[in-house]
């Protein structure tokens, strides 16, 4: 489940009332605040805030049931959260992440986000959700 939380902090019970009858197993948000930090009941959380501010990049859920491992990154101003789910049973690893792109952000670090893309991805199966904020793309 993806689910972009600016200016959604009010909705935050019943997401997660929706995400516990719903049992997803991952939920991506978006755009979170500092209120995003509450703990569900069978589920880890991941969370990558923005430095000096109170908004925050994303959040993971991830089911406890998954062997998971978080990915740090150097790359300053690119916004990403990477978190490599292992595999099970000679099954390959998913990397997931989350970003978010601010309007208007420069090409520089969007060079560093291709740049990170490519040193996390390797050869696992990629699912890459966000808040890409390119409104000339269809």
């Amino acid at each position: 489940m993806y689910y972009n939380a600016h200016s959604m902090d009010y909705k935050q019970e019943e997401l997660e009332a929706m995400v516990q009858q719903q049992s997803y197993d991952v939920v991506t948000i978006t755009e979170t605040r500092c209120s995003w930090s509450t703990a569900l009941n069978g589920y880890k959380l991941f969370r990558k805030d923005r430095k000096g501010r109170r908004d925050g990049v994303g959040a993971l859920y991830i089911k406890k049931d998954f062997d998971t491992i978080s990915i740090e990154t150097n790359e300053d101003g690119v916004e990403c959260l990477w978190v490599r789910i292992k595999g099970k049973a000679n099954k390959a690893d998913i990397l997931l992440g989350v970003c978010y792109h601010p309007p208007n952000q420069e090409e520089e670090v969007d060079n560093l986000f291709y740049k990170q893309l490519e040193n996390v991805s390797g050869s696992s199966a990629l699912v890459l959700v966000g808040d890409f904020n390119l409104p000339d793309i269809c």
